[in-house]
């Protein structure tokens, strides 16, 4: 099963996303992330928080979405609604939920606090992939009605 984490930029939460959801998935399981309108970098941010965890970044990059290799058959939107964030539409025969998180690139302060932004977007994402990957998925893949009420009611999870 191949999973899509979908924002705008594709350069903080969904690389976030990818890269951690790759850490932690069983086989047969994969990550990709990729924007509407992408920026074109990954936020030096990002990077430096994954290496801190441990988490491998190769092949990480910010990419449009026009650009996946392959169809994914679950689209996880992580763009925060709430902060009048518009979330793509990704359009496909796909199962999509939702996963607002604010956007840490938009954090101001001092070193420290856009730090802790990056940290707690960080920290709500493995939260919810770690729910995710805790759910009996053998059994959800064949049953996509009850992985898309999981799926969403994970993305109402804080931490």
């Amino acid at each position: 099963m191949n999973v899509l984490f979908l924002c705008t930029g594709n350069s903080c939460r969904s690389i976030l996303g990818e890269a951690t959801f790759n850490h932690l998935a069983p086989p047969g399981w994969k990550a990709l992330s990729a924007g509407s309108r992408p920026t074109g970098q990954v936020h030096p941010r990002s990077l430096a928080l994954l290496a801190r965890e441990g988490i491998s970044t190769e092949g990480c990059h910010s990419k449009s979405w026009d650009e996946l290799p392959i169809t994914p058959d679950i689209v996880i939107t992580v763009c925060a609604s709430a902060a009048g964030e518009t979330c793509p539409a990704y359009l496909g025969p796909v199962l999509r939920t939702h996963w607002g998180v604010d956007d840490p690139a938009h954090a101001t302060g001092s070193d420290a606090e856009i730090d802790a932004a990056f940290l707690h977007a960080y920290r709500r994402l493995r939260a919810r992939i770690e729910a995710f990957l805790a759910l009996p998925l053998a059994e959800l893949q064949n049953d996509r009605t009850h992985l898309k009420v999981e799926l969403d009611r994970i993305g109402t999870l804080l931490p």
